[in-house]
């Protein structure tokens, strides 16, 4: 079975996979390292290949309850599978009105001394029952997002957590800054960064990372790019197409390539269609990959 995102998360990468694996490195590496997880799609998808290219994996994000559903799936799903069960069944059996209220409820408790599968409980109730699936926070760290009002949401999905626990067997999992899993990385290892993205307009940034990440951000990690390329680690990065992103990661002497990307979140249903996304990578790719991800776009 093929594992998969266990979360809708801005900015996943899911619907991208086809077009991005034209860009990941040849061969296998020792270590797959995704710092700023979110969704993970890189790394399920990596996971469910027949012949698995990494020996290790190591996600990491600065969001708490995400760690912690995660941490949840790999060591006790099948307590989060019943928790999430009962909580879906209850929520299901109200009307709509009473629905709202539940959610609010849910979304008001603090997730203060809740353990991993309390807060991955937590979560994806709120994932799939908030408006438009997203998962946003505000400047307190609190989770806004309103009501959805769906008639029949799936929150719980046991095939999905359980081939996400199978495939979160060989990973370590950090809540933490995206520099605490790249400093044990080495030679012949890899690393995917999906970072907070560049906003390309100033409508459209919100706090989905927990914790700013602006320009000065998106320069220390342009610098630990190189150091990883100086020290024999491949490294791959998704940004916004903005030319602060271009100048700065090709500053660095790195491969710049584009791939067409879907929007599927906005407020504005009129602008859910394409942007184009910046891929980096730290390594030069053979012409025939070039030529296939050009052909992608």
């Amino acid at each position: 079975m093929k594992a998969r995102p266990v979360v809708k998360w801005a900015g996943g990468k899911s619907r991208l996979l086809d077009r991005l694996r034209p860009y990941l490195p040849e061969g296998s590496f020792g270590t797959y390292a995704e710092p700023f997880a979110g969704g993970a799609a890189m790394f399920f998808d990596l996971a469910s290949e027949p012949e698995r290219r990494f020996e290790r994996a190591v996600l990491a994000d600065m969001n708490r309850d995400l760690v912690g559903l995660y941490c949840a799936i790999k060591s006790d799903v099948h307590a989060l599978i019943d928790k999430l069960g009962k909580l879906q069944k209850r929520h299901l059996s109200l009307t709509i009105e009473k629905r709202s209220e539940h959610f609010y409820a849910v979304r008001k408790r603090s997730t203060n001394g809740m353990s991993d599968v309390d807060r991955g409980v937590r979560l994806l109730f709120l994932n799939k029952t908030c408006f438009n699936g997203l998962w946003r926070v505000n400047a307190s760290g609190q989770f806004n997002v309103p009501f959805g009002r769906y008639a029949n949401p799936k929150i719980l999905d046991e095939e999905v957590l359980l081939e996400a626990h199978e495939a979160l067997s060989c990973a370590t999992i950090h809540h933490g800054d995206y520099r605490e899993v790249t400093r044990d990385l080495k030679r012949g290892d890899f690393a995917y960064f999906d970072p907070p993205y560049e906003p390309v307009s100033k409508t459209s940034n919100f706090t989905a990372y927990a914790g700013r990440f602006g320009p000065d951000e998106q320069r220390q990690l342009a610098q630990e790019l190189a150091r990883l390329h100086d020290g024999g680690v491949r490294a791959m990065l998704s940004n916004a197409e903005a030319p602060s992103m271009r100048q700065l990661y090709g500053s660095h002497g790195f491969i710049i390539g584009t791939v067409a990307a879907l929007r599927p979140i906005n407020s504005d249903p009129k602008k859910r269609g394409e942007v184009t996304e910046l891929v980096v990578t730290t390594y030069e790719l053979q012409k025939a990959r070039r030529a296939s991800s050009r052909a992608a776009v």
